[in-house]
C-alpha cells in the first residue's frame, strides 16, 4: 500500500484526518499514485492536476525521502521506499507572496 500525506485543505475536501493509503498497480510513479487517489477520492479530480493537461496544479509540490520530486518526469519511478509503505507519497501546498 502506498501511503499519500495531503495538504489540510486537501484532507478537509477528502474527509480524511490523515495520510490515506493506496493500491497502486504496477509501476509506482507520480501519475499512476495520483491516478488511484483520484479514483479512490474523485473529489479531489482537477484539484492535484489540470482535468485536461494532467498537469501538477500551481502553488503544489510533491516530496518524497526528503526529495522534490515536483519536476521529475510523471512516468519516473519514485523511490522504492515509497512503493513499499516504508515513506509517505507528500503533496505539500505552497506559499507565495512578497
Amino acid at each position: 500500500m502506498i501511503r499519500v500525506v495531503l495538504p489540510h485543505h486537501l484532507r478537509t475536501l477528502a474527509g480524511v484526518a490523515s495520510e490515506v493509503t493506496l493500491r497502486v498497480d504496477g509501476a509506482v510513479t507520480q501519475r499512476s499514485v495520483l491516478d488511484a487517489l483520484e479514483a479512490a477520492y474523485p473529489m479531489l479530480r482537477g484539484t492535484i492536476r489540470d482535468h485536461t493537461t494532467q498537469r501538477r496544479r500551481p502553488f503544489l509540490r510533491f516530496f518524497a525521502c526528503e526529495q522534490d520530486l515536483t519536476h521529475d518526469p510523471p512516468d519516473a519511478p519514485l523511490p522504492s521506499a515509497v512503493g513499499r509503505g516504508e515513506e509517505p507519497f507528500i503533496v505539500l501546498g505552497a506559499i507565495a507572496g512578497g
